[in-house]
Order: structure tokens, then C-alpha cells, then sequence
């Protein structure tokens, strides 16, 4: 690529992402040639789609996140770094609206490639925080690196549109990580017992 095109290239990129973080993934695509400084056509010849340039942000972003579970598994504390790197993964997806969501629109409308490569970096990046995190048995064994971001997810969508959302995710992704500590489950979780008279009536 011409020195001037990746400049293009890189501005259109900068673009999109501020634009993302403000009017979600459906941010209008002439608005994002506007604050590149190019045009349509421009914008166009680095991506022909949306697609295309959403998965271009997404991949910036999960190459960052990738980078920060490397310098994490050198945390001595397997268990801190998998929950600070399932929060960074939240205030990457509250601070892209609807970009997850979009890429996966793509994958469903017939192109695999569309943010399938960038989930198997996520997915990559998190298995092994979760491996060390397992054998200090600090987190229960049947907990799979899907269903933490699933979870991740999940809470994102729901708190997505708040002004707050960035916050509201932290605290509420801190209490569902509560539910995968493998304390209650090794002490039995056993309920404890009825006193004898309280409640409702044990007959048929």
C-alpha cells in the first residue's frame, strides 16, 4: 500500500472506531469519511463494506485485548488476571455498541470469515489465563472460556444504552464471577436446614 493510502487507511480506521464508541456499529458511513478527511469513494476502495470495515475495527481491538492476556499471564495471581482481563474484554464491548452483534449479523448472512477470525483470537487469548486459573483451582472445573464470554456479553447488551454502562458492566460482571468461584462448591454447597416449625408445613 502507497504511503498516502495507508494513511487513508489508518484514518478511515480511527474514524470508524471514535464513531463506533458514539453511535453504535450502524454509525453512518459518510459520517466516518467525513472525519477521515475522505471521501465515499475513498472509504469504499479501502472497504467495500460495512462488514469489511467493522471486522478491520474489531481486529484492532482484539489484538489489544490479545496483548493484554499475554502481559497477564505473568500475574502470580491466575485468578486476578483472568477477572482483570474478562473486564477488559466488558469495557471493550460497552465502549463499541453493537459491534460484536453487527460482525456476528455478518457470520449468519453467510460469510464465516466475518469476526470468525477475531473470536478465535478472543477465545485463544482467553483459554489460557483460564487454564492457569484452573489449576490454582481458583475457578470451578467445568467453567469453559465460552461461557465467561458469553456471560461478558450478555451483561454488555444489557447495559449498553446506560450512561453509565461502562461502570454498571464492571459491577455486575464482579458479581456474576462470584458464581464461578469453586469455594461453595468445595465446601458441599449444601443449603442449610429448615428449623424445625419455621415455614410452611413439611405434610403432602
Amino acid at each position: 500500500m502507497r504511503a498516502d493510502a495507508r494513511r487513508n487507511y489508518e484514518r478511515i480506521l480511527a474514524a470508524a472506531a471514535d464513531a463506533v464508541a458514539e453511535y453504535g456499529a450502524e454509525a453512518s458511513l459518510e459520517e466516518i469519511a467525513r472525519r477521515a478527511g475522505v471521501g465515499s469513494a475513498t472509504l469504499h476502495r479501502h472497504f467495500p463494506s460495512r462488514q469489511l470495515l467493522l471486522e478491520a475495527v474489531f481486529r484492532d481491538k482484539v489484538e489489544v485485548l490479545c496483548a493484554t492476556a499475554g502481559d497477564l499471564a505473568a500475574d502470580p495471581d491466575p485468578a486476578h488476571a483472568l477477572t482483570s482481563w474478562l473486564r477488559a474484554v466488558a469495557a471493550h464491548a460497552v465502549s463499541n455498541r453493537g459491534l460484536a452483534a453487527s460482525l456476528m449479523r455478518g457470520v449468519r448472512d453467510g460469510d464465516p470469515a466475518l469476526g470468525a477470525t477475531c473470536h478465535a483470537m478472543i477465545v485463544d487469548a482467553g483459554t489460557g489465563l483460564l487454564v492457569r486459573a484452573r489449576r490454582a483451582k481458583a475457578v470451578r472445573p467445568d467453567v469453559s472460556i465460552t461461557d465467561l464470554l458469553t456471560l461478558v456479553n450478555a451483561i454488555c447488551l444489557a447495559v449498553e444504552r446506560e450512561p453509565d454502562g461502562a461502570a454498571r458492566a464492571d459491577r455486575l460482571l464482579g458479581l456474576a464471577l462470584a458464581g464461578v468461584h469453586p469455594a461453595r462448591e468445595a465446601a458441599g454447597d449444601t443449603p442449610p436446614s429448615r428449623p424445625e416449625g419455621s415455614g410452611r408445613s413439611s405434610r403432602p
